[in-house]
């Protein structure tokens, strides 16, 4: 009788296509679902990352360069004149954003403290532009394991089912 399962079991297997695809196609619509979800998200995920690596070094760059540029110069005015009216350097940004504040006050008195406020708020903006999309990253990060245990216990589940449905 053992001989008897074990050749029906060998049968039955050599007459399955294992191949991903075929898996993928004989999955029922949760199955699917979840697999779908988790690959779009990491195709986002990486895509976010490969555009975050980009940006970082672009922008240590392009720091390294205002920063010479900076000190070199003979005043913060002058500076600020010579400007390009687009930046896509964070730090000059909020260097012009602040200089901009500066320029339309004209007022002399507690000026150390006044810059000190501008130059947070003008910090703190762009942060948000270079922190934008991190929020996604953790989110998938701290879900995905648990969306995937997900598809893999509803997978098991029905599995089981079939075993049953056969016996």
């Amino acid at each position: 009788m053992d001989a008897n399962i074990t050749s029906e079991a060998v049968g039955l297997a050599s007459n399955t296509d294992f191949s991903i695809i075929s898996l993928f196609l004989r999955a029922d619509i949760i199955v699917k679902s979840v697999i779908i979800i988790l690959i779009a998200s990491s195709v986002y995920s990486w895509a976010i990352i490969f555009d975050k690596i980009i940006m970082f070094r672009k922008i240590n760059k392009d720091s390294e360069e205002f920063e010479q540029r900076f000190w070199k110069s003979k005043s913060a005015e002058t500076f600020y004149n010579s400007l390009p009216t687009n930046l896509d350097n964070p730090m000059a940004q909020a260097f012009k954003d602040s200089m901009q504040t500066v320029m339309k006050s004209r007022s002399k008195s507690n000026i150390s403290e006044r810059l000190e406020g501008i130059l947070e708020v003008n910090v703190e903006k762009q942060m948000s532009v270079v922190n934008k999309n991190f929020t996604f990253l953790a989110t998938v990060g701290a879900t995905a394991p648990f969306i995937g245990l997900f598809g893999t216990v509803w997978g098991i589940m029905n599995s089981f089912q079939s075993i049953a449905i056969s016996r």
